[in-house]
């Protein structure tokens, strides 16, 4: 049987393109469904997502929500160059950057950052400048917290590569369109380093979102 590999998303989210992303990286054949989280979700999907939120992977039937948990049922269940290290300190080392970027990463670069100095104004929506402020301020401890993981050099160190990259890849891709967010990166040269590796990666581009699209309605 054919493997029939699903991914309900919003093509906006950092979410979405970390499932995308992984998918590429493993060469697996994929269909993509839209799925706009902030508007009113048919039953269907909350059936698939209960809390209604992106992305969800369906794999001949199997469902799976948690991004987390979808990149490491992609480089277990299909092959491909693992992306999940063997070594227990660098898995581990893995698993924190992971847990860093989801708990202290998303909401000041993405939600703050990002959505208030490109996403709101591309939109026509009411941009907030303490918003980025605090966002910057936030982002700047958990860069200083991934520099040092970086320059250990078990992950993200521009060379082997992880799950870990391939998390922390669309959040840093959003948070640096910010002039802010470039100006801060570059203060971190361990993750500059690996930002000028993972930055020119084929899946990042193939997975970019337009947000042009978004001037037109």
């Amino acid at each position: 049987m054919t493997d029939h590999v699903c991914l309900h998303g919003y093509r906006y989210s950092v979410y979405n393109r970390i499932a995308r992303l992984t998918l590429l990286r493993k060469r697996v054949s994929h269909d993509l469904v839209e799925v706009d989280p902030f508007s009113e979700l048919p039953v269907d999907y909350m059936a698939l997502h209960p809390f209604g939120r992106v992305p969800v992977l369906i794999h001949n039937g199997f469902a799976i929500y948690e991004t987390a948990a979808i990149t490491r049922y992609i480089d277990r269940a299909f092959p491909g160059d693992a992306l999940q290290p063997e070594a227990p300190k660098i898995l581990t080392r893995m698993d924190q950057v992971i847990s860093v970027i989801d708990n202290y990463c998303y909401w000041p670069m993405v939600r703050q950052v990002f959505s208030h100095r490109i996403f709101r104004p591309i939109t026509g929506e009411p941009a907030c400048r303490n918003e980025i402020a605090q966002g910057m301020k936030s982002s700047g401890r958990a860069l200083a917290a991934l520099e040092r993981i970086a320059l250990e050099g078990h992950v993200l160190n521009g060379k082997s590569m992880t799950l870990a990259d391939l998390h922390l890849a669309p959040m840093i891709d959003y948070f640096t369109r910010a002039e802010e967010g470039r100006e801060a990166l570059s203060d971190f040269p361990g993750l500059s380093n690996w930002w000028k590796e993972i930055s020119v990666i084929p899946e990042l581009s193939e997975s970019e979102p337009d947000l042009s699209a978004l001037l037109s309605g």
